[in-house]
Formats: structure tokens, C-alpha cells, sequence
């Protein structure tokens, strides 16, 4: 593992941002269907959504399991679709877009 840190040119990081925007959103639409998958197998009914933090008909423990899959779920997608996405904008401008 190298490292140097390489830096990008302000070109390229203009250049990124639809790449990076679209990999956002991709990010969540990924994330949301994992979160509704990984919740109706461990805590939901079939067909349950996760609660979200101001339904009162859920308890607290129940509102906190559903962030703490949300928040580790989002994180690890969204760092895997950054990645990605800064992979295929390096390999086609040969310039790497963080900073």
C-alpha cells in the first residue's frame, strides 16, 4: 500500500461531481433496499419497513436497531460507490478526482 497522496487537478474535480452525484444517489437507492432486506429478516415482519425515529407505536431499542442498520449499511455502500466511481473516472480521464 502506497502513500502518497495524489492530488487532483481542479479540472478533474469539476469533472467529477456528476460522477460523484450519481453515485450518491445510487448509493442510497442501493442502501435503502439493503436496509428493508437486512431489517425484515432480522427485526421486521415480512413486508415491514424500518421504523423511522418519530413513529410512537415502535419502542426506542426498536428505533435504535433501525439507525444503527441504516447508519452501517448506508456508510459501507456509499464508501463502496465512491470508490467505484472514482476507479472508473481515474481509468477513463487517468486522473484521479479526491483531492
Amino acid at each position: 500500500m502506497t502513500t502518497e497522496k495524489q492530488n487532483a487537478s481542479k479540472p478533474a474535480k469539476v469533472l467529477y461531481r456528476p460522477v460523484g452525484l450519481a453515485t450518491s444517489v445510487a448509493a442510497g437507492m442501493i442502501a435503502s433496499s439493503i436496509v428493508s432486506k437486512v431489517w425484515q429478516k432480522t427485526l421486521g415482519d415480512e413486508g415491514d419497513d424500518p421504523p423511522q425515529a418519530l413513529e410512537s407505536e415502535y419502542p426506542f431499542k426498536e428505533i435504535l436497531a433501525a439507525a444503527l442498520i441504516q447508519g452501517a449499511v448506508f456508510a459501507v455502500v456509499k464508501a463502496a460507490t465512491d470508490r467505484a466511481g472514482a476507479r472508473a473516472f481515474e481509468r477513463v480521464t487517468g486522473e484521479w478526482p479526491g483531492s
